[in-house]
């Protein structure tokens, strides 16, 4: 009795001190913005571009998803619309929202999970669009942050608002 069945001191025996436990639980959690390149966003942090969009944008997009709406490219039939002129793909005017997550804030790296978008206004060929995104939450253990999300026209009207929740790939940083 008293024998440890297994080699070395018994553990009741043990003199050893154990590691300090942490004074508190944030010291324990996981930080999952750790190899990111801009690191963890804080919430409130904003940011925003501008363009000008033109013909050549709505070309462009054209090419690359084969939307070729009448309302883009025939003047005369977009005259007579709704709209009264020709509008830009609505993937032109959300596609800016995806330059300022993956370069701005969150930063490199960056993708949407989920987007939930409403097109409120059309923009125009011509239109100067600010898009801006800003941090409404973030995650401490993951790389994700929701964000709120608006595109408006050079009058300051919205045209497209909503939200969205990102994730951030842990991207190796480039030597300097």
């Amino acid at each position: 009795m008293g024998q440890s069945p297994l080699p070395g001191p018994s553990l009741r025996h043990s003199t050893a001190q154990t590691a300090s436990l942490p004074k508190n639980y944030e010291d324990m959690k996981p930080n999952g913005w750790i190899e990111t390149i801009r690191g963890k966003p804080e919430a409130g942090a904003s940011a925003a571009r501008t363009k000008r969009v033109d013909e050549r944008d709505v070309e462009l997009f054209a090419q690359i998803t084969g939307d070729r709406n009448p309302l883009h490219f025939d003047a005369e039939a977009a005259r007579r619309s709704v709209f009264g002129g020709l509008i830009v793909q609505g993937g032109v005017t959300s596609g800016l929202l995806n330059a300022i997550v993956a370069e701005n804030l969150p930063g490199p790296g960056t993708v949407f999970l989920s987007v939930e978008w409403k097109f409120v206004k059309a923009v125009y060929v011509g239109d100067s669009i600010t898009g801006r995104v800003e941090i409404t939450s973030v995650r401490d253990d993951k790389p994700i942050c929701t964000i709120a999300t608006t595109v408006q026209n050079q009058d300051g009207v919205i045209c497209l608002s909503g939200t969205a929740t990102t994730y951030t790939v842990a991207l190796a940083k480039a030597d300097s």
